[in-house]
């Protein structure tokens, strides 16, 4: 007998309850694809990402603390005989449909963006003709919340695309991705925009970010936290979460889109990052090609870009804007993340919480991505006795993560809940609070 679905998740990694809820979800995915008449021919489990530390880091090269979430997408697909692509949303009936063409337009809709964003991708990087796809989704991830449901969203159709074209056995994908981090930097630069080796770049969906969402996607590991650099996407280590811990998530009830205004916030936090860079080529005439390249090219950098900050001129931004984006780099990168790694390795659990704090202070001051519903979750969780609370994600609304002992998880929820509503009751009303312990990397089942 053929193991279930939930069965094959436990086998991967995943708790028992939360590999329940995915047999339900994968259930509703391929019921809605079979009233089409399209049996189910693949499917895949696709997870959230939790941000542990790396706060708009990766795409400057810097570093970034991962892992997977227990929730996250489950898909239901079938290959086509022609160009189609159908997507659908069995849970809120979204949809859309498109043809793999080269001229494909992008929508401006913030759910199709993503997906014709793929279509038109993979089309210009692999040409011939491509075969579509019936795909139908479940999810029990939190949207716009800050773990990556877009990212989701981009590396399950490419999943699909990919194995029904076979992408892997052509030669301009063997010789540009040749390993699951690879894999993660090619899918990220579908979102941004920008080219991987010799697969040439196009639009994008408008966002100037890295690949730390893509990394912790496709590469994370049951149990572990695991430490990246970036660009190119770099593994440095993987490090076990103390058995006596969990996480908490709690998602604001306050949206934080990567579309529209929410998209220019996010931008001009990755332009700063961009800026200070710059500012440093120009003043030092390197030809560095990241921030944190610059940083740790030689001793005394950090001083150096400091003063050429605080005397730069850029359309746009402060001198002091550029120094505290630069600040917060270096704390976060150099500083907290690493610090942090040693610290959970050693299990030294009022070091890392008091490393996490600085970061979300950093987040806070300097960055200025965080909204007062993020902080109070925070601070709220720290006030019951977290060990460790931040908020995570692009900032400007989204979720924050708490690490909290395993045998007092019930009873510091319901406290965090109860603290929230009285602060924000509008946005409580939307939040969501759920457990969740570091999990499997997307797989197909």
């Amino acid at each position: 007998m053929n193991p279930s679905i939930s069965e094959l998740l436990v086998h991967a990694g995943m708790s028992g309850v939360e590999a329940a809820r995915k047999q339900q979800l994968f259930a509703a995915a391929e019921g809605a694809l079979l009233s089409r008449g399209v049996p189910c021919a693949y499917r895949w489990f696709v997870p959230g990402r939790i941000e542990v530390l790396g706060k708009h880091t990766d795409y400057a090269g810097g570093r970034s603390l991962l892992c997977a979430a227990e929730r996250g997408m489950c898909v239901a697909a079938s290959p086509r005989d022609d160009s189609t692509v159908r997507i659908n949303d069995a849970i809120d009936g979204r949809g859309v449909e498109f043809e793999l063409a080269v001229d494909l337009p992008i929508s401006e809709s913030k759910w199709n963006i993503y997906t014709t964003s793929v279509g038109r991708r993979i089309v210009r990087n692999f040409g011939g003709e491509l075969r579509g796809a019936d795909i139908v989704i479940a999810n029990d991830l939190p949207r716009s919340a800050g773990m990556s449901s877009s990212s989701v969203l981009v590396t399950a159709i490419f999943s699909v695309l990919s194995k029904v074209n076979r992408f892997d056995e052509r030669p301009e994908y063997k010789s540009n991705i040749r390993n699951q981090e690879e894999l993660a930097g090619y899918v990220s630069c579908i979102e941004n925009g920008r080219s991987f080796g010799s697969l040439t770049g196009d639009q994008g969906v408008g966002t100037f970010g890295g690949s730390e969402d893509h990394t912790a996607i496709l590469c994370s590991q049951p149990g572990l936290l695991r430490q990246y650099s970036f660009r190119p996407v770099r593994p440095e280590r993987a490090i076990k979460l103390p058995g006596e811990c969990t996480f908490v998530i709690a998602a604001s009830g306050v949206k934080a889109s990567k579309t529209g205004a929410a998209r220019d916030q996010y931008n001009r936090v990755s332009r700063a990052a961009e800026a200070v860079l710059a500012v440093w080529r120009s003043h030092s005439g390197e030809s560095v090609s990241t921030l944190r390249e610059a940083v740790i090219k030689s001793i005394g950098a950090r001083e150096r870009i400091r003063e050429a900050l605080g005397q730069s001129s850029v359309a746009g931004f402060s001198p002091e804007e550029l120094v505290n984006r630069f600040d917060q780099f270096v704390l976060e990168s150099e500083e907290i993340v690493p610090a942090a790694g040693d610290a959970l390795e050693q299990v030294h659990l009022e070091s890392f919480g008091e490393l996490v704090d600085r970061s979300q202070d950093a987040a806070e001051r300097w960055l200025g991505n965080q909204i007062p519903e993020t902080i109070e979750l925070a601070r709220g969780a720290r006030r019951l006795g977290a060990h460790a609370a931040s908020s995570f994600g692009a900032g400007f609304g989204g979720s924050v993560w708490v690490l909290v002992s395993s045998a007092d998880v019930r009873e510091f929820c319901a406290a965090w809940k109860t603290e929230y509503a009285r602060a924000f009751p509008e946005a409580a009303e939307r939040s969501q609070f759920f457990v969740t312990a570091p999990g499997p990397a997307c797989m197909a089942l």
